[in-house]
């Protein structure tokens, strides 16, 4: 049962950088914080491409494969990321990590309509499932929030699909160019081009200052530290030492539990999740478990 206990390794380190990167990107923004977890997601990852493959480095890789990670990174790390974390902020963690759960439903479509892969009957009634748990439980988190102005609520929501589609795009081309290669070395070339965009987008937006004041949060700082350590890092190594010692599909379900996992560290913090936010969350992720066994 080795496998399948990294998985819900994984998944509980995915609950917990979420929480985390919530609470940082509260006190920084969203931006800067992407900037800085990204710059230390891949000084984390550089270690631990030592340690596993004895190379600091993806300089085994070849052209295509950095050209397929890079723009893999754009599109998952910068886009989706600019997206999601900014949802963190709008709607908190719990709701941005359920509407998370649809991206499984979009890598099949992107796979489909790219790649040729076309889902079967099976993939459909999962995509059905994941997709009626996320419009449940948003439309019962928007009633339980009603205090709260509803165009910031839409805005999060919207801004939580934009990050799960920047998450399956990069997904999809990140398996292109991946083709065989060790994932952690790709991962350092994803975060290497995210960072990149990240600094582009910055630069554009002169927002600069705000990374140094963010550099002046000491509670910040350690947040966003400890949140790439759960997530790229600890997080990341638990999923591939699940794929490699258990059923691929049992580890997918298994990693797919985070919305789930999240519903008690919401509880505890005072968040009302109620019953239908709990089925909602539940549907979800019977959704994903159906797509990858």
């Amino acid at each position: 049962m080795i496998g399948e206990l990294a998985a819900l390794g994984a998944a509980t380190c995915w609950t917990g950088s979420s929480v985390v990167f919530e609470a940082a990107g509260r006190r920084i923004g969203s931006l800067p914080l992407n900037l800085i977890r990204l710059g230390f997601a891949l000084v984390l990852l550089t270690a631990l491409a030592w340690i596993m493959r004895g190379r600091a480095l993806p300089t085994d890789f070849d052209a295509h494969a950095w050209a397929w990670l890079s723009v893999s990174g754009l599109v998952g790390f910068t886009l989706g990321d600019l997206c999601l974390f900014r949802a963190f902020v709008l709607v908190g963690a719990r709701l941005t990590m359920l509407v998370s759960s649809t991206v499984p439903v979009m890598v099949a479509l992107i796979a489909w309509l790219a790649l040729g892969e076309v889902p079967s009957g099976r993939d459909a009634l999962g995509m059905l499932l994941v997709v009626s748990g996320v419009v449940w439980a948003v439309a019962a988190r928007t009633r339980a929030r009603r205090g709260e102005p509803h165009p910031q609520a839409l805005r999060g929501t919207l801004l939580a699909l934009g990050g799960a589609a920047g998450q399956a795009g990069g997904l999809v081309l990140g398996k292109i160019g991946l083709h065989g290669g060790h994932p952690v070395a790709g991962t350092q070339i994803r975060a290497f081009a995210g960072l990149l965009g990240f600094v582009v987008v910055m630069s554009g937006a002169r927002l600069w200052p705000r990374v140094r004041d963010a550099f002046a949060d000491r509670a910040a700082i350690s947040l966003a530290s400890l949140g790439a350590l759960l997530g790229p890092c600890v997080g990341v190594s638990c999923a591939l030492y699940a794929i490699s010692h258990a059923p691929a599909g049992v580890a997918a379900a298994l990693m797919g539990l985070t919305p789930v996992f999240i519903l008690p560290v919401a509880r505890l913090r005072g968040e009302h999740i109620g019953a239908a936010g709990v089925a909602g969350a539940l549907i979800a992720v019977a959704g994903v478990a159906v797509l990858v066994t």
